[in-house]
């Protein structure tokens, strides 16, 4: 836990704003995951928060990753890169899954000769991933309900259950090495009865599979969507945790490897930002205050994400309801239009924001010129 005391003694150090990573945290919440889930191999999704820090302090805990870009692969890859090539090889095959459904030529390419293991949901990308990528490891992505995720998927990627079959018999017809199934419930999914009607619809497929004759899948990969605890709205970790590994054991017995790309989970609770009143009106009968940090910028998540964080001060004294915006000259700009803080803050007073390392800065611009925040790691 970083204290108010540090976060002031590094707003002075480094000035404002900043983004602190914490990486006991990022450590903690990563053996809470594997405790939790023991039959579950955890692929950290790169792109809750890309920081290479952030990847490095993962690899030396022993995390595989889940990565969607050639960017997000070469990322991991500065860890291994001291390797032999055939070290470098077999890491990759065990610790790298490229899960984006739909993937670049070029990239494909890039990783055909370590073997990638990669996803797809549709006919086109065997094709491509025929011509690009022929040595890969395949996952058929399913669709499934993302009902009360705060970010939706299903709609943008997944195949439906009538045509899994198909798809998967096409793949293993064109020569490649088909390997199991994956689904994603939706980001940050408090609805858990998702995730026991993805399993039970994975373990039909396996099935009917089987039942015609192809018994070399050994692979389930039950995404990502592990809920960070924002609020106290979201049921504890362990709860799910319990109903997936029950279902798991139920029905997917010894001899399927099961893997997970929880990110939001491992990164929300690691991140804090600190930012800096600049400015401080009343519009309408209502006070704003104006930081030097906002939806362009940290703050981003509000728009990407659907996500709402609070702000904290460090001076106390009476408080009211007031709008917080950030620096630029749009309108868009708006981070929080309820937020109860003191009504005395002054330009020069410092606001926290926590649970803030996931979907954040990863989505950063230098819109209007405003750099990035200045990231800082305590406990690296």
């Amino acid at each position: 836990m970083i204290t108010t005391e540090t976060l002031q003694h590094l707003a002075e150090t480094h000035g404002t704003p900043l983004f602190v990573i914490d990486h006991d945290e990022i450590r903690s919440n990563y053996a809470t995951f594997k405790n939790n889930l023991p039959r579950v191999q955890a692929y950290y999704a790169v792109k809750a928060n890309p920081d290479p820090e952030i990847v490095k302090t993962l690899f030396e805990a022993g995390a595989s990753f889940d990565i969607s870009s050639i960017a997000e692969f070469e990322t991991v890859f500065e860890n291994i890169k001291d390797l032999s090539e055939q070290e470098q090889h077999d890491w990759i095959w065990k610790n790298i899954i490229y899960a984006n459904p739909i993937k670049a030529e070029d990239t494909l390419r890039t990783l055909n000769k370590y073997k990638p293991l990669v996803t797809f949901d549709n006919r086109e990308e065997i094709s491509k991933i025929k011509e690009c990528a022929p040595d890969a490891g395949v996952v058929l992505r399913l669709r499934v309900s993302n009902a009360g995720a705060m970010v939706e998927l299903s709609s943008k990627f997944g195949a439906a259950h009538d045509e899994a079959l198909e798809l998967i018999f096409e793949a293993i017809d064109a020569g490649l090495h088909m390997e199991g199934l994956s689904f994603h419930v939706g980001s940050q999914t408090t609805n858990f009865e998702n995730y026991m009607q993805a399993i039970n619809m994975a373990a039909l497929i396996f099935k009917e599979v089987a039942e015609r004759g192809y018994d070399k899948m050994n692979l389930l990969d039950i995404g990502g969507g592990f809920p960070a605890p924002y609020d106290e709205s979201v049921k504890p970790f362990s709860e799910l945790a319990k109903r997936i590994n029950n279902e798991l054991d139920r029905l997917f017995p010894n001899g399927v490897d099961i893997v997970a790309e929880p990110g939001r989970f491992i990164a929300a609770t690691a991140g804090t930002a600190v930012s800096k009143i600049i400015g401080k009106a009343v519009r309408h009968g209502k006070l704003c205050y104006y930081i030097n940090d906002g939806v362009y910028h940290t703050f981003s998540g509000v728009i990407f994400d659907h996500c709402q964080y609070h702000f904290d001060a460090f001076k106390t004294g009476p408080t009211q309801i007031c709008t917080v915006f950030g620096p630029t000259c749009d309108g868009l700009d708006v981070i929080s239009m309820t937020e109860e803080l003191p009504s005395d803050l002054a330009r020069g007073d410092l606001l926290t924001s926590k649970n803030i390392g996931a979907y954040s800065n990863a989505t950063s611009t230098y819109f209007n010129g405003f750099p990035p925040a200045t990231i800082v790691h305590v406990n690296r």
